[in-house]
């Protein structure tokens, strides 16, 4: 069966040296087309920000997700933005009056500004602990030991709205800082617990002072409602006498009515007169 005429045609165009090489080269850029699209290809997770530079200068942010970049024109530099805890390594330090003690403590921060924390500082990571390390001492040297033990917290809010203050310019927040530890000399220790319990004496003394004026006032008071009426009085010594006898004891008890203490009490008032007399 003869072949179409057209068909024949396109074969002998085909077999043709310069179609051969036309389409080999087609395929060749076709190929190379599709390297760079999926070289180009890229993905971010949902906590990472990529920063785009195409030249050498900002292009832009991409992500989270697929994005694609034109290679070897354009570079990307991934950030993590998630909360990142730093443990500030122990730092001795010399507190407001002159101790020397051992502290450390935890930073949390994050990035909020991808383009600020790759662009404006070196290594954002690495400047964060120093910057924290180097507010840490100096806040410790502006109060005194006692300040530091006591007043925890407003030392921790102190020194997150400084480190805060200037880390912000690098894109990053600093959410929490905490002294986790402090570390007191071991004589100082002692002269503490010497402070402590001379406190605690001092305090107990007063307590039995106070404790012994109450009671004075309230005998007071009691012996002069007695004297306002005898018979309270020989009910107290009744009482006095039960009290006694609720022991087995062999104490011999001599009761003296009270009209011989008034008689004796008149009697030396009207020699104490016979004598001014």
């Amino acid at each position: 069966m003869a072949r179409p005429l057209c068909f024949q045609l396109y074969l002998f165009h085909l077999l043709r040296p310069e179609a051969t090489v036309t389409m080999t080269t087609l395929y060749v850029l076709l190929g190379f087309g599709l390297i760079l699209l999926f070289m180009g290809l890229c993905i971010a997770q949902e906590y990472e920000r990529a920063i785009v530079f195409r030249l050498g200068r900002y292009a832009g942010r991409r992500g989270p997700g697929l994005y694609w970049i034109i290679p070897f024109i354009e570079r990307r530099t991934t950030v993590d933005i998630r909360t990142k805890t730093v443990d500030l390594e122990q730092q001795e330090t010399i507190t407001k009056d002159s101790v020397t003690i051992k502290v450390n403590a935890v930073l949390w921060f994050r990035v909020v500004n991808p383009e600020d924390a790759i662009i404006k500082v070196a290594n954002f990571n690495q400047a964060v602990y120093q910057l924290s390390v180097t507010a840490l001492r100096n806040i410790i040297g502006q109060h005194q030991l006692d300040e530091v033990l006591k007043e925890r917290q407003q030392i921790n809010a102190t020194l997150q709205q400084l480190v805060d203050a200037a880390t912000e310019t690098w894109g990053v927040k600093i959410e929490m800082v905490e002294i986790k530890d402090v570390e007191i000399p071991e004589s100082m220790q002692r002269a503490m617990a010497r402070e402590a319990e001379a406190i605690r004496e001092k305090r107990a003394r007063i307590i039995k002072a106070e404790a012994e004026l109450e009671a004075s006032l309230k005998l007071t008071q009691g012996a002069k409602q007695m004297e306002e009426s005898p018979m309270a009085l020989e009910l107290r010594r009744m009482q006095m006498l039960s009290e006694i006898g609720i022991d087995n004891n062999t104490t011999t008890v001599v009761l003296i009515p009270s009209e011989f203490t008034n008689l004796a009490r008149g009697f030396a008032q009207n020699q104490a007169a016979t004598a001014v007399s």
